[in-house]
């Protein structure tokens, strides 16, 4: 049983390739095969659910380079590095390199299966999170500037008498932007509000 979503094959073996990709569809996976890391690389949807699975020794660029190349485009799409040649250093640089699992060839299907679920749902709860932030960051966008001051004290614990002077305002201009604030950003509570700030990385900045 499959979790969904898309299952890139990168090797240049072609067997291998209708090999993997026989077995995963013969699951209900939905499977596309790549001669080569560059060929994955050039019509790569990283919006799409899926992940990667890639060999290492390849020609071009190897399975370990594409996860560099990968990390610097920002795809998070799970990798999942398969090869015929392991050996313990290459797993720790592949799993350090940010590969998901490592397995060796030939490989037990189950296993692999049972990875690649994981895999996927892992990449189906980063979808939903960077949707969830972007909706968020959308919302943050239509503040005021100084709608934003409170949000900022909000986060901070202050009451609105505490806020107004700091900000050098009423307190009844603060409730008028607290209310404003709470209403843009869909939120039912002073906990609401603050949980989607931290999802936006207000707490980092």
């Amino acid at each position: 049983m499959n979790d969904g979503g898309l299952i890139h094959i990168v090797d240049d073996d072609r067997a291998v390739r209708d090999g993997l990709g026989f077995m995963l569809s013969s699951l209900g996976f939905t499977i596309k095969t790549h001669g080569s890391a560059m060929e994955l690389l050039e019509g790569l949807d990283g919006s799409v659910v899926g992940c990667i699975l890639a060999d290492v020794r390849m020609p071009g660029m190897t399975g370990l380079e594409l996860l560099v190349e990968l990390d610097r485009r920002k795809c998070s799409l799970p990798v999942i590095i398969i090869t015929a040649h392991a050996d313990v250093p290459m797993a720790v640089r592949a799993l350090r390199s940010g590969a998901m699992d490592f397995f060796e060839k030939p490989v037990n299907g189950m296993a692999l299966v049972d990875c690649i679920n994981e895999a996927l749902a892992h990449a189906r709860a980063s979808a939903e999170a960077a949707h969830k932030k972007a909706v968020i960051n959308g919302r943050i966008e239509g503040l005021t500037n100084r709608e934003a001051d409170v949000a900022r004290a909000i986060m901070d614990g202050k009451q609105n008498k505490q806020i107004a002077a700091d900000l050098g305002i009423s307190p009844k201009t603060v409730e008028i932007h607290r209310h404003n604030l709470m209403a843009k950003m869909e939120a039912t509570t002073p906990a609401d509000l603050v949980r989607q700030l931290v999802t936006a990385g207000w707490d980092q900045v």
